[in-house]
């Protein structure tokens, strides 16, 4: 699978956050003036509430808004790292339902704000690992996934979770073309699901996702690989066996269903040894790749007795 890139933009064109909210004051007035599209778009962003969470945050400084809403993988929209920001205007994530199926007790179709009611917010700055051998830092905002599972009563059977991205044509162009097989479906053991790092984000930088970032509901697992947290989530599933995986089911050879992070399991286009920081400038050496993305200590335990080599 061809996956294509753009080269990291340079620290000049970097906006920090802090100019990137006073920019969008001035846009919102322009708006007010008879100006549309980009202006309106970031007028009616969404500031949320939540507290930060210290002991489960990075202390290293995130990337910037820019670098994290203008270099993505999000094939629905396009294979090229700025094609989501670029197409991802049309799409509209409001109204939302999520449907919760399978093994459980409770099951049925609900609005995204019945969702996300019982649940506070918190920030969480975890690192991003790409498969394709760069990282981010990300200022998530969201709750533990298991908070949710819980909710429904999973039963005895339900061993996985399974999870749909929505499928829109119309408005996620991407999809016009069979680079994967649509609608988008990842998995997790219900154990990783339940884990207290595992959350569902709905927000960055204090702000509601944008779309290019899986607006309005994405997972967000940050010792896998960066394909394994789903985005646009319109179905959570419990099922007893393995779900299907994208992309295991486009390349196997390539993409196993754990796809923990691995520096000691290479992929077969990139070496998983090093890794290139987004932001950190073109002359900045690879850094060496911490295993499970430096989340060992907490969730290396889940895999005790695995093969990792085998279950990639």
């Amino acid at each position: 699978m061809n996956r294509s890139s753009r080269p990291d933009p340079r620290p000049s064109e970097i906006t920090p956050r802090e100019r990137y909210l006073s920019r969008r004051e001035i846009m919102v007035g322009l708006a007010g003036a008879g100006l549309s599209g980009w202006a309106l778009d970031a007028a009616a962003a969404e500031r949320l509430k939540f507290t930060k969470n210290a002991r489960l945050s990075l202390s290293d400084p995130p990337n910037s808004y820019e670098e994290i809403t203008t270099y993505n993988n999000f094939y629905e929209f396009g294979t090229d790292k700025g094609d989501p920001a670029r197409l991802g205007g049309k799409f509209r994530p409001k109204p939302w339902n999520v449907t919760i199926a399978g093994e459980a007790e409770a099951k049925g179709t609900f609005t995204l704000e019945d969702i996300l009611k019982p649940h506070p917010l918190e920030e969480r700055i975890y690192r991003l690992r790409c498969v394709e051998a760069w990282s981010m830092v990300i200022p998530w905002i969201g709750f533990p996934l298991g908070d949710l599972l819980k909710r429904f009563r999973p039963t005895s059977r339900a061993k996985y979770v399974a999870f749909t991205t929505v499928e829109r044509p119309a408005e996620m162009p991407g999809q016009r073309f069979p680079v994967l097989e649509w609608p988008y479906v990842e998995g997790l053991r219900m154990d990783e699901a339940m884990h207290p790092l595992t959350i569902l984000a709905v927000g960055l930088y204090g702000e509601a996702l944008p779309n290019q970032n899986g607006a309005p509901l994405r997972l967000v697992v940050p010792w896998k690989y960066g394909f394994k947290s789903i985005k646009s989530i319109v179905e959570i599933r419990f099922t007893e066996r393995q779900p299907p995986t994208s992309w295991n089911l486009s390349a196997p050879h390539e993409y196993g269903f754990y796809a923990n992070v691995n520096p000691a399991v290479d992929h077969p286009r990139w070496s998983q040894a090093k890794e290139r920081k987004i932001g950190a400038g073109l002359f900045n050496p690879r850094v060496p790749t911490l295993p499970f993305n430096g989340y060992a200590e907490q969730v290396a335990g889940l895999y005790r007795g695995m093969d990792l080599r085998k279950n990639f």
